[in-house]
């Protein structure tokens, strides 16, 4: 491998990127570790470290790019993938909970919408 020396302000760039990454992380863990219900809880990894895991990708691409001397494009497939699956996974929890404390008879749900109205109902 063709290792050549990096700039003094990518190293720089990299590392702001790197470190803002991995503090939005974080943020976001003890969002999910602070917050009262679920349904709070839900946003904080989702929306924070997904913002993380991209400055840690341009990082990192940034990184292997100016050491190999090329566009490394292997860290946006990550970020890709997670940009794909945290949005679906995220819908699929929200779905679960909602359904569980809808069956539980909890109060502070909202209703669902989806139940089919009895004849006469809308015409009020």
């Amino acid at each position: 491998m063709n290792e050549t020396d990096i700039p003094l302000w990518v190293e720089i760039i990299i590392a702001v990127l790197t470190l803002a990454g991995a503090a939005l992380a974080l943020l976001g863990a003890i969002g999910l570790l602070r917050l009262p219900t679920f349904f709070e809880r839900i946003h904080a990894p989702a929306i924070i470290a997904t913002l993380g895991c991209w400055c840690c990708m341009i990082g990192s691409l940034l990184f292997f790019s100016f050491q190999s001397g090329g566009l490394t494009l292997h860290p946006l497939l990550i970020a890709l993938f997670i940009a794909i699956t945290v949005p679906v996974t995220n819908i699929f929890l929200m779905r679960a909970a909602l359904f569980r404390a809808r069956q539980s008879g909890q109060k502070n749900v909202p209703p669902n919408i989806s139940h089919v109205m009895p004849p006469g109902a809308r015409d009020s």
